[in-house]
């Protein structure tokens, strides 16, 4: 198998796109999946990594990347030195970072050879499950689309009514990472950024209107993102298929870091999901 890590993406908003890819290099070509990392994510999140080896061991083209403005670096991909990037993040940036690499897929020459670009699926974890789904809406480069643990409302996710005027005068926000100990800054631009794009990110719009077929896969002891927002996305799109993994939280038994060789159980349960899934869209 061939693993090719940190390849650097230019993007749209000045900062790189690190980008890894997992394929078997034997000259077929394979249908693409991207993943998206979510909130307080990153590509070499957990255990990441095991389940892209596991999904180009089935013979698919597996694409995963950090968002440009995520906070890691191109020296440190991993957790979050760059907290005014971070600061900066916002919806539409992710768009255009997923857009930028799905555009370096289809029309890298390298690729060619083992990728097939005309089968792109996109996957994303949590609140990145958002984002892939407005862009499969909105792109026709993209055949399937699958959210895992993800969210339904970027909008109450964005402000509450409560801290908005305290949020617009200090111009910032601080939000602690449990895990790094960090005060994650986000700045005010964030909120004006979804309002003056509030259709284009509303998740309802993009999942009531999506032609693509669409997995959802969340655990059912999911306590960030609750079973109910998996319930309504299905809700949204009676096309769409719910698969809910009993006993799973949002991360599907894995953490940060991932020692382990071997990947947790319910994370094994989503990668057989789906591939069931891609196997019926053939």
């Amino acid at each position: 198998m061939n693993i090719e890590k940190n390849i650097i993406i230019d993007g749209k908003h000045d900062k790189p796109i690190l980008t890894d890819l997992f394929f078997k290099d034997d000259s077929t070509k394979k249908p693409v999946i991207i993943f998206c990392h979510g909130y307080k994510g990153f590509k070499d999140w957990g255990a990441w990594d095991l389940m892209a080896e596991a999904f180009a061991k089935a013979g698919f083209y597996f694409v995963k990347f950090n968002f440009s403005h995520n906070g890691g670096t191109v020296k440190q991909p991993i957790d979050f030195p760059d907290l005014e990037a971070f600061g900066n993040n916002n919806y539409t940036k992710e768009l255009d970072d997923l857009e930028s690499v799905i555009d370096w897929v289809c029309s890298n020459p390298k690729l060619k050879k083992n990728a097939d670009t005309n089968s792109i699926t996109l996957m994303g974890h949590s609140r990145a499950g958002g984002i892939v789904t407005i862009k499969a809406e909105e792109d026709n480069r993209i055949k399937n689309v699958i959210s895992i643990a993800g969210v339904c409302d970027f909008g109450k996710r964005t402000a509450t009514s409560g801290d908005l005027e305290q949020w617009k005068k200090d111009g910032v926000k601080y939000v602690l990472n449990g895990r790094t100990k960090q005060q994650m800054p986000h700045y005010y631009q964030f909120y004006e950024d979804f309002i003056a794009n509030e259709n284009r990110l509303t998740i309802k719009r993009a999942v009531s209107n999506l032609k693509t077929p669409y997995l959802i896969i969340h655990g059912d002891n999911d306590t960030s993102v609750f079973l109910e927002e998996a319930k309504l996305l299905n809700r949204w799109n009676p096309n769409s298929q719910l698969e809910i993994i009993e006993g799973a939280n949002h991360v599907f038994g894995a953490q940060h870091p991932w020692e382990k060789t071997t990947l947790p159980n319910q994370l094994k349960q989503v990668i057989t999901k789906v591939m069931a899934f891609l196997s019926h869209q053939k």
